[in-house]
């Protein structure tokens, strides 16, 4: 009896063998569709290959979610176009390293749609005088209000994301759109692995709020790499990739409205480097530098590794720096008031270290109260980030 039990084992054995090594592996069709309009019903729109039309708005109280290795293409032939999150309305994109969720555009081109737009209640600072909760309007043509009292704000959660040719520009300096525009969003909301990838404007952009961004890429971005007002106060960020060429601003644009706040963000592990021969974005400025404060925008961060930043020759002589501060106001209460803290700062293959932008001051290493705010080391490691599909573009991996 034994070894009739034993010998029916081993046959079932031998069929479950065959049966794991016959099995083919499911092969994922993608579905089609459009988006476009107002989204008014929480829906999860299934792996597949979706064209965007014009601005679509997520509304309050309503899901969005998209499953890994979706695309979202604009198609800009037909008027303007966007993805929206108004304040209350949620975006789940969660994709992997190897199946990313890619926004995207027909035609290749920086500057072709509004990129991913979000809104939140967290708080904000623009005026020195007014009372918290304070709000603003948005910059981003659609005029909405943004600003409020709720820090944990939810808009949902972003991993392993990318953005292409966004940083639509309608009116210069009026009506602009990012790769990723966040407006007040709070520190509930998830924002991981996210790529913007060659858009006319800014990579990334933060008005206010308290969320904070972990493992970012910013890519060949025309403005900022990374640019952040109203005080933005995120406290977690880490591991910010960003890679300059053609023509670009700031490594990092960093202002609070003229507002001297006791708050600030807080940024681990930056890397910030520029091809040779790249050029300002606008020549009537001085826009050379890794990291810009301006209208009292401070911070903390630390493992720092800058490569690049060299003077400007053609078409016009530009001084190429690592740090300026732009304002006597910003030199005063935040480099000698101590609320800008550079740590564990490499730099590479740049010609300066400070650049003062205004005559009424000189920016030193001295400068900085106490003077451990600024520290200068040959060690800094940057950011950590794994390479996979959501690094790569047309077979070329982003992280150089």
């Amino acid at each position: 009896m034994k070894k009739f039990a034993l010998s029916l084992a081993f046959i079932a054995l031998i069929f479950t063998s065959c049966s794991s090594d016959d099995t083919e592996e499911t092969v994922k069709t993608p579905v089609t569709g459009e988006i476009t309009g107002d989204l008014t019903v929480s829906k999860t729109y299934a792996f597949g290959n979706y064209t965007l039309k014009g601005f679509a708005k997520v509304a309050s109280g309503v899901t969005i979610t998209f499953e890994a290795g979706s695309t979202i293409t604009a198609d800009p032939s037909n008027g303007e176009d966007a993805f929206v999150i108004l304040n209350g309305g949620k975006l789940i994109a969660v994709g992997t390293a190897t199946e990313p969720i890619v926004f995207t555009a027909t035609t290749k081109t920086a500057g072709s749609w509004g990129g991913i737009i979000m809104y939140g209640d967290a708080p904000i600072v623009n005026s020195a005088t007014a009372a918290a909760p304070q709000t603003a309007t948005s910059e981003d043509g659609l005029v909405l209000p943004y600003g409020g009292s709720n820090a944990a704000h939810n808009g949902g959660t972003l991993k392993f994301v990318r953005v292409e040719y966004a940083g639509q520009v309608i009116t210069q300096n009026n009506k602009e759109q990012n790769g990723f525009s966040f407006y007040s969003v709070g520190s509930g909301t998830i924002l991981e692995n996210l790529v913007s990838y060659k858009g006319n404007d800014d990579g990334f952009e933060f008005y206010g709020g308290t969320v904070s961004l972990k493992n970012a890429i910013s890519y060949g971005n025309s403005d900022d790499a990374f640019d952040w007002q109203d005080g933005w106060r995120g406290q977690e960020s880490t591991n910010w990739y960003a890679y300059q060429e053609g023509a670009a601003n700031y490594g990092m644009e960093i202002e609070a409205k003229g507002v001297n706040n006791a708050f600030f963000p807080k940024v681990t592990n930056i890397t910030l480097k520029r091809a040779a021969g790249t050029v300002t974005e606008a020549q009537t400025e001085i826009q050379l530098d890794a990291i810009q404060f301006k209208a009292e925008g401070n911070g903390d961060y630390s493992n720092i590794l800058i490569d690049g930043y060299k003077n400007q020759t053609t078409p016009t002589t530009k001084n190429g720096g690592v740090l300026q501060i732009r304002d006597i106001t910003t030199y005063n209460n935040q480099v000698v008031g101590g609320k800008i803290k550079l740590t564990n700062v490499t730099i590479n293959n740049s010609d300066n270290i400070f650049i003062s932008g205004a005559t009424t001051f000189t920016v030193t290493a001295a400068s900085f109260s106490p003077a451990a705010n600024w520290g200068v080391t040959t060690t800094a490691t940057g950011a950590s980030l794994t390479a996979g599909n959501w690094s790569t573009v047309n077979g070329a991996s982003l992280i150089k």
